[in-house]
């Protein structure tokens, strides 16, 4: 268990990390309180958020935030991935991937003229913070397609266009699932962000600045613990969803 490189079985795995994340809270707990709330003030502050109606309600608008901006953000992702392997679009590609070393600070003035309300304006951010990501995964992807393919379509008298389709649209639509497990978590994290620029719809994001105007760290750690638990089960039926439609990756 404590030697380098070593294979440990996924039941043994799961008891050590239980183990850890136990002793953690135990620490926790023991220790002189202060300014950051014990485990169970935590708890029991998510148990009051839970027994609300208004946790869900701003949970359903950042969902449905995160899984449109998901959604812009895929179909902008492939358009451009799937045109980079044409020279002409190539330089347009790059340009993007470049883009996430842009901060949305100095940006959200410039959005705010190009869009005409708070859900264009956050949705316009989310989508711009997470293309770039998206494309500089998926054009990883394409890079490493092994020359042997396109050569096997270019054998059996496919046109180039009908290679791109075969080799890459189809052929690595099982990624496209990977790549949005992967980024899910940019976008996630980006939601409480944006959601403050714009508090009149609601969502986890408004919940989390109130609760932090006031120093409540009780409740904004209880959301902070439930905005991670989302996120794992998300991730995991992700996973879930790739392993079904594309049953033969393993």
């Amino acid at each position: 268990m404590f030697k380098p490189f070593e294979k440990i079985s996924r039941q043994t795995f799961l008891i050590l990390v239980i183990g850890q994340a136990a002793a953690a809270l135990i620490i926790w707990q023991l220790s002189p309180g202060g300014l950051i709330p014990q485990p169970s003030k935590v708890l029991a502050s998510l148990g009051g958020l839970l027994a609300t109606r208004l946790l869900f309600d701003n949970l359903l608008v950042s969902m449905g935030l995160t899984l449109m901006a998901l959604f812009y953000s895929i179909v902008l992702t492939l358009v451009f991935s799937y045109l980079s392997v044409v020279p002409f679009f190539r330089g347009i590609a790059h340009f993007v991937v470049k883009c996430r070393y842009l901060t949305l600070t100095g940006l959200i003035f410039i959005f705010t003229l190009l869009t005409k309300d708070g859900s264009q304006l956050k949705l316009s951010l989310l989508v711009f913070g997470i293309v770039p990501f998206f494309t500089t995964s998926f054009l990883s992807v394409i890079d490493r397609i092994p020359s042997q393919e396109f050569e096997l379509c270019q054998t059996m008298g496919f046109s180039r266009w009908q290679s791109l389709y075969e080799v890459i649209i189809i052929g690595k639509a099982d990624q496209i699932f990977e790549i949005m497990r992967q980024n899910f978590a940019i976008a996630w994290m980006m939601i409480t962000m944006v959601e403050g620029l714009n508090m009149s719809e609601g969502g986890i994001g408004t919940l989390l600045i109130k609760y932090n105007k006031y120093n409540d760290l009780s409740h904004v750690l209880a959301l902070q613990v439930l905005i991670f638990c989302i996120g794992l089960c998300l991730d995991y039926l992700l996973g879930q969803m790739r392993r079904w439609l594309f049953p033969y990756v393993a």
